[in-house]
């Protein structure tokens, strides 16, 4: 049975404990909202330059582009897996790695010649691919700490250069989308080759004149379309990891002042008990005296 020292020092060090994770709450709070505003803020302009690529594709008939070209024969699919630098996260990483391999079923089904190739980013990704001894082309490890949009065009060029020297026939991005501070769901997207979407916008049945060229202005924007869809990819993962870290901090925060409730309610009894016995023992000792 624990002594009444020994509950003390437990008391103490789960306080210690909550102090740290509360802490660590306030600051993925403050993290969150940063991350909160960038993507929010953002996704009107990623929704308008998908539509509008889309849009351009669409009517440009006689448009060439290798960004755009669908490959007879898929053999080799590269997979751009984007996890954490850091854990402390609850089930952050746990959840999208799960999916990854639903996802990576559904793939092999659709595609059953394609080798699958990976670009872990993230600590967490890294990790993962190489526990699982998956086929790693390159890493990106370091990036979430200070993310920057030229991290965002770094990993495009690495992908680029593999899509048009032919070692890979498609690109996919697979990442946890912020939905809300309670919700992040993993999410799966298809970076190239660019495919315009079924929903077509007033663009299609209205006659514009394009100045410059309809071929000119995709040529410009495609480029520009690839580097926002990895941005939109970071950006999502990074709000949405710093959502579930302050989540679990909460609920480790919310655990450690359970278990202090606890541990003062044992030491309360505890403390009851060994009162009782000396006074029991006293009163003992006082009977025996006067029986002599």
């Amino acid at each position: 049975m624990a002594t009444l020292r020994d509950i003390r020092r437990r008391i103490g060090a789960v306080r210690n404990t909550a102090k740290i994770t509360s802490a660590m709450k306030m600051v993925s709070a403050a993290k969150m909202r940063r991350a909160q505003n960038a993507i929010e803020n953002a996704r009107p302009y990623f929704s308008k330059l998908e539509d509008t690529v889309s849009n351009l594709i669409s009517i440009a008939d006689d448009y060439s582009n290798p960004f755009i070209e669908t490959r007879n024969e898929i053999k080799n699919i590269a997979i751009v897996l984007i996890g954490s630098d850091r854990g402390l996260c609850g089930s952050f990483n746990t959840n999208l790695f799960k999916s990854l391999n639903a996802q990576i079923e559904e793939l092999s089904k659709q595609y059953p010649n394609a080798h699958f190739h990976f670009v872990p980013v993230g600590k967490k990704s890294v990790a993962f691919i190489k526990r699982s001894k998956l086929d790693s082309i390159t890493e990106f490890s370091d990036i979430f700490n200070k993310l920057h949009f030229e991290d965002a065009q770094k990993i495009v060029g690495s992908l680029i250069s593999l899509n048009l020297n032919g070692e890979v026939d498609k690109i996919y991005l697979f990442y946890n989308e912020f939905i809300n501070i309670l919700k992040q769901l993993p999410r799966v997207k298809q970076l190239l080759p660019i495919e315009p979407t079924s929903e077509q916008t007033e663009i299609k049945s209205l006659d514009y004149i394009f100045e410059p060229s309809k071929e000119q202005i995709l040529d410009v924007l495609i480029p520009k379309l690839i580097d926002a869809r990895l941005w939109k990819a970071l950006l999502e993962s990074n709000a949405a990891e710093q959502a579930a870290r302050m989540m679990a901090m909460d609920n480790a925060t919310s655990n450690a002042n359970d278990l202090i409730r606890m541990l003062e309610l044992q030491y309360n009894k505890e403390r009851q008990a060994s009162i009782t016995k000396e006074m029991l023992e006293i009163v003992g000792g006082a009977e025996a005296l006067k029986s002599k």
